[in-house]
């Protein structure tokens, strides 16, 4: 049996609740295919009944439902309190990755999978969805220094927190206890081969034989299998909840802007001292972010990567067009 908190309920959802939801049950989605969905209830798992016109791409794991108790009939979704999600190429709707996740778990190597540009993309991801990163550094038993591969990430956001462990080490989840606690939601993202399978069977206390499946990399390039197929909640170790993601090869940058501007902050916070109000901070003069390069206290290699992400994300989110009133969506690859 679980209590409603322990499974993640709090103010934020008990305050969408009406008189007329009194004879449903709060209950939170654990997995989601293509024509079903599990969620788990406070007596346990169940198998979810859906309505005819429900279509399971409008839910993610970690979602909050109502559910009709006696027929286990979904009757709605409640707004989310944080929502992971990212745009698929060639997709005209995002795809929804993980929701009310507390923090997101980006997990990379001490390997050549360390890849501090797209450790960048993971973090712009979470700022926009509203969860706090935590970049955890795994393999640290395979090298014989950590502190090359803290050094590259540790400047990557403010106030960013960076762990190195051994993902199949018990004290991995005491080092990640605090972000573990009792209601607490956790995601793990991250490249295939990374350890996330290996670091979820620790946090969950499982051993390798009733755990996740896990996969090794290839020694030429780092580069993994993928060893989890779709996402899924799972409870862990000191009362909190885990929710696993397959490997994502690619990460596109779109709908963001908020969450770049503060991966970036320490470029954002000079855009507005410079002389012209549409500098591009490339070649004008009075230029106040190429001024902070020439003095030492910004990386070029940084800027240009905030640059880069910048103009993605300008051209993958959809803007709207046309007559107020009358306006229409137009996606990306459909502009003229």
């Amino acid at each position: 049996m679980f209590s409603l908190a322990a499974l993640g309920w709090s103010g934020f959802f008990d305050a969408q609740l009406t008189a007329t939801d009194a004879d449903f049950a709060p209950m939170r989605i654990a997995t989601v295919h293509r024509s079903r969905m599990t969620a788990v209830a406070q007596h346990g798992t169940v198998r979810l009944q859906l309505p005819a016109q429900a279509n399971t791409a409008d839910f993610a794991v970690g979602d909050w439902v109502l559910v009709e108790p006696e027929t286990q009939m979904l009757v709605r979704r409640l707004e989310r309190k944080a929502l992971l999600r990212r745009r698929t190429e060639g997709g005209r709707m995002p795809q929804l990755i993980a929701a009310n996740v507390d923090t997101l778990f980006i997990t990379t190597s001490c390997n050549d999978d360390l890849n501090p540009a797209r450790l960048e993309r993971y973090l712009a991801l979470a700022n926009e969805a509203g969860t706090t990163p935590v970049i955890v550094l795994t393999k640290a038993d395979q090298v014989a220094e950590t502190a090359p591969y803290l050094a590259q990430v540790a400047g990557l956001q403010r106030g960013l927190d960076v762990l190195a462990l051994n993902a199949k080490a018990p004290e991995a989840a005491q080092i990640l206890a605090r972000w573990c606690g009792e209601g607490q939601t956790v995601a793990l993202v991250g490249s295939s081969g990374v350890g996330k399978s290996s670091l979820l069977n620790t946090l969950a206390g499982k051993s390798a034989e009733d755990g996740q499946m896990t996969g090794s990399i290839r020694e030429s390039d780092a580069k993994g299998r993928h060893t989890t197929t779709s996402r899924s909640l799972h409870p862990i170790i000191g009362g909190g909840w885990v929710i696993d993601t397959p490997g994502m090869r690619t990460l596109h940058v779109s709908d963001s802007l908020a969450g770049l501007d503060h991966l970036f902050a320490e470029i954002t916070e000079l855009a507005p001292l410079c002389r012209f109000r549409d500098c591009t901070h490339a070649h004008e003069p009075g230029c106040a972010v190429q001024a902070a390069i020439k003095d030492g206290t910004l990386d070029p290699a940084r800027v240009d990567r905030w640059r880069k992400l910048v103009e993605e994300n300008r051209s993958n989110t959809p803007v709207q067009t046309g007559p107020r009133g009358n306006r229409t969506t137009v996606h990306p690859g459909k502009r003229r």
